[in-house]
């Protein structure tokens, strides 16, 4: 159906992010989506020196992720909330482009292991991502206490989230329907 790349915002050693996003990944593929998994920590990505358009010889590790920036039909990134903030993995992974985000929606998943569900760092991500061109949808997805949502191998505990993911991502996929039909016929520039 579609083509969504899922940006992974954590790269520490015992991250509930990964929980969360191979159950989001499995959620998109249930409904026929192909999913590019973005993992910064699997992908080793240094720290942002320039942007991948202005590098002469860009290392293999980056020529992957670009390639599946580039074909994403959107963009599924899931933060922790850090200091009110995204995390600086994830401004590190999508700070390399720019370009390559235009014109294609992102849906916004956040968690803290608090009460409020990483909402602040979905509201600064947000702001990112549309000055990326690539604006997010208006919901979110804010997962809160998430160490009590996913067990240690990632299975759901709180079933309220598959029947709460289904609105989520039906707006998401309604966008990248809507973006993608725009795009055939072309873009402002």
């Amino acid at each position: 159906m579609f083509k969504v790349a899922l940006i992974v915002g954590s790269v520490r050693r015992d991250r509930n992010g990964i929980k969360v996003a191979k159950w989001m990944e499995q959620k998109l593929k249930e409904r026929g989506h192909e999913v590019f998994f973005i993992d910064p920590m699997e992908l080793n990505l240094p720290l942002l020196d320039r942007m991948y358009k202005e590098m002469d010889n860009p290392p293999e590790n980056l020529k992957k992720l670009r390639q599946m920036i580039v074909d994403a039909d959107g963009y599924l990134p899931i933060t922790p909330e850090y200091n009110h903030s995204t995390s600086s993995a994830m401004k590190n992974t999508l700070d390399y482009f720019l370009e390559e985000y235009f014109f294609k929606p992102s849906a916004i998943v956040s968690y803290s292991v608090g009460g409020f569900g990483g909402v602040n760092a979905a509201a600064h991500l947000r702001q990112i991502l549309s000055e990326m061109g690539t604006p997010a949808i208006s919901s979110t997805y804010p997962i809160s206490k998430v160490q009590t949502v996913f067990d240690d191998n990632g299975r759901l505990l709180d079933e309220k989230h598959d029947k709460r993911v289904k609105r989520f991502l039906d707006e998401f996929e309604w966008y990248m329907e809507a973006m993608k039909k725009q795009r055939e016929k072309g873009t402002p520039y």
